[in-house]
């Protein structure tokens, strides 16, 4: 049996965050082709971690700019190491090359940070988004370098591979589209989820960690939500969303509707009570797991372009798509009011299930470029020269400056 190492950058949490629920997939994944899984993380254990060796995966703390993880990954000997997100390969990946130099490395992206935040950085400069931002994002430069150096990345956004490619300049053969990936019970049996006249009010959901959400849930409470109470004044939008802070709670009114719930004991019971999820994203990156999860919860949504980037294809929403306040705020009084329209968008976010997020369209590809790469692994690295350029540099520089950290700790 393979060994598998991930490097986890926070303790999974599938409750508080879809990155939590993506890890939990792509753990499922791998050991569904016969891996042997630790997880290993410098992070603080949480209140919310879900328990790993429940789900037969071994557990391992371990400490930055240490030499103890030399030791613990030259035993353990990967076949193949995982990094969760850019920031644990530069902390980790020369240590990875250079004790098992014949492990197989791979990035889970989750999301292009570069591209959230040179989108956030733009919209809080009040201008237009441009996709030459990302040239002059210094954290872009630390991606595409963390990227280069992995034997292969995976991408959650058919978008983002598009940025990768194009302005960047990626090769394909360094990259591959995996997004959030869903069993046969995430398809909403109908019979079961409660009807459109079951549900009442509005919600909106989104770990407060995350600056997009913490923008939205203000956009909505200044511009959205006045709009909507303005057609439907009895109206009650419920925010739900794990670690609220004191500013996230201030926002509770009762008197418009507007309410704080935070944390939810079950996000999928919440939004299966709710008639219509809201999300007017302004800036973000990847998948919205929000957004699939009110499909599999048979619950319609009005999302922005940002907010349904790269997750519908060539089908029609799961509800409306509009950047425009006004009709954002229209078209969520409409599907809350027309239960015909309601119920054909419900029937999009179900089609949109079963032909883009099936886990059984994706297995088996992934399987077999995990395997051609371990297969051909010397020639795939040959050709990756200027990842090669970036391993032997980035290695150094990142070595004698953890190893200072390392030697300064000591006194």
């Amino acid at each position: 049996m393979q060994s598998l190492l991930i490097i986890g950058f926070v303790w999974p949490e599938p409750n508080s965050s879809a990155a939590g629920g993506r890890m939990m997939q792509l753990i499922s994944l791998f050991q569904r082709q016969g891996f042997k899984i630790t997880f290993a993380s410098p992070a603080q254990d949480s209140d919310f971690m879900i328990d790993l060796t429940a789900f037969n995966v071994e557990k391992k703390a371990i400490v930055l700019n240490s030499a103890s993880f030399d030791t613990f990954v030259k035993d353990l000997n990967p076949a193949l190491v995982l990094f969760d997100r850019f920031m644990i390969e530069e902390q980790f990946g020369w240590r990875v090359a250079e004790n098992c130099p014949a492990a197989m490395r791979v990035l889970d992206t989750e999301d292009l940070h570069s591209l959230r935040l040179a989108r956030q950085k733009a919209f809080k400069e009040k201008r237009e988004f441009k996709i030459n931002d990302l040239l002059e994002e210094d954290v872009a430069k630390r991606e595409i370098a963390s990227i280069l150096r992995c034997d292969l990345s995976l991408m959650i956004s058919e978008y983002e591979v598009e940025v990768l490619t194009t302005t960047f300049k990626i090769d394909m053969s360094l990259l591959f589209y995996l997004p959030l990936l869903l069993e046969l019970d995430a398809i909403p049996n109908l019979d079961l989820v409660p009807s459109f006249q079951n549900r009442r009010d509005f919600i909106f959901i989104g770990n407060f960690l995350h600056e997009p959400n913490w923008n939205t849930v203000q956009y909505l409470k200044e511009t959205i939500w006045p709009l909507v109470r303005k057609q439907l004044p009895a109206a009650i939008l419920n925010i739900y969303g794990a670690y609220p802070s004191q500013k996230v709670l201030q926002l509770n009114s009762v008197k418009e509707g507007f309410l704080i719930q935070g944390r939810a004991d079950n996000a999928q019971k919440v939004v299966k009570q709710a008639r219509v999820v809201l999300a007017p994203l302004r800036f973000g990156a990847g998948i919205k797991g929000k957004l699939l999860e009110a499909m599999q919860c048979g619950t319609p949504t009005v999302t922005t372009g940002i907010g349904a980037e790269s997750m519908q294809g060539d089908l029609p929403w799961n509800g409306f798509v509009t950047d425009n306040p006004e009709l954002f705020a229209n078209k969520a009084v409409a599907l809350y009011q027309d239960e015909k329209k309601w119920i054909e968008a419900q029937q999009n976010g179900i089609e949109i299930i079963k032909q883009r997020y099936m886990r059984t369209l994706f297995e088996v590809g992934f399987k077999a470029k995990i395997q051609a790469l371990q297969d051909n692994l010397p020639q795939h690295r040959l050709n990756n020269f200027m990842g090669a350029v970036l391993q032997h540099h980035s290695l150094k520089s990142t070595k004698y400056m953890s190893k200072w950290i390392e030697e300064k700790n000591k006194n």
